[in-house]
């Protein structure tokens, strides 16, 4: 028998529509969240930024293909790694479905990583996924937004990331337990150690495109991009929620058949 409280069908309702209530008021709340992203102020951009594509060499303003807005996931995927991230790997599962929409919709959807082109094309086949992925390889993209960073940085303590000042590097590579764990198995699921891992971080930015003018308009991070991970908000409408313990996900063709 279930441990969870039970009850009859008007206690569910009575209990829902309080819910109901609760859910009604975060969804005003997002909706305002997002016309404050929308008034932030826009931040020029005059760096002449180059990536390789699958059709060739571009600029920031080609990634826009005629749009005027562009939206970048900062896929974790370093030039030493032998496979994408695990983690930007699930929310990237997402992208197939909606790039198509977006892109009717005036805006550009890119994922970009700073590993060599001929990797992010080797491991797009891998995955299935025919969204625009771009290589910022050898290039200051990632390192201007916050997502890319040196050695010496992590050693001395130079990396701001969110938005916020990181202490210096401190690997417990042994470690088993707790966020150190958790990211040792990420980096050796990309095929990397725990301070090369680190060394890349996710995120999403998005631009505006104006009479040949390229804008910087947001940043997020972290739990920022928490929203473009399609099967966290499922879980969190289901039964027992996330309900997790370590890294439980897999990339989508290394789970067992069931």
């Amino acid at each position: 028998m279930t441990k969870h409280r039970t009850g009859t069908r008007d206690e569910w309702l009575a209990a829902r529509l309080e819910l109901l209530e609760a859910e009604k008021e975060h969804t005003r709340r997002s909706d305002e969240l997002a016309r404050r992203r929308q008034e932030l102020p826009w931040v020029r951009i005059d760096k002449a930024y180059r990536f390789e594509t699958d059709e060739g060499s571009a600029s920031l303003v080609d990634l826009f293909r005629g749009r005027s807005q562009l939206l970048v996931y900062h896929f974790m995927f370093g030039p030493d790694y032998t496979a994408g991230c695990p983690s930007c790997s699930a929310i990237a599962d997402g992208f197939n479905g909606s790039v198509v929409h977006l892109a009717n919709h005036d805006v550009m959807l890119w994922a970009v990583s700073r590993a060599p082109l001929a990797k992010l094309q080797a491991y797009k086949r891998r995955m299935g996924w025919t969204f625009p992925w771009a290589s910022s390889f050898g290039g200051d993209f990632n390192v201007d937004f916050s997502v890319g960073f040196t050695e010496e940085q992590q050693r001395e303590g130079g990396i701001q990331y969110n938005y916020r000042d990181e202490p210096a590097w401190q690997p417990h590579e042994g470690s088993e337990n707790g966020d150190e764990g958790a990211v040792a198995e990420l980096a050796a699921m990309a095929g990397t150690d725990t301070t090369t891992y680190t060394r890349e971080r996710p995120g999403m930015s998005a631009f505006a495109l104006e009479d040949g003018v390229v804008y910087h308009t947001y940043s997020a991070y972290a739990r920022g991009v928490d929203g473009l991970w399609g099967m966290y908000q499922w879980l969190d409408r289901a039964p027992r929620g996330r309900n997790e313990t370590g890294i439980w996900w897999r990339r989508h063709d290394e789970y067992e058949q069931r």
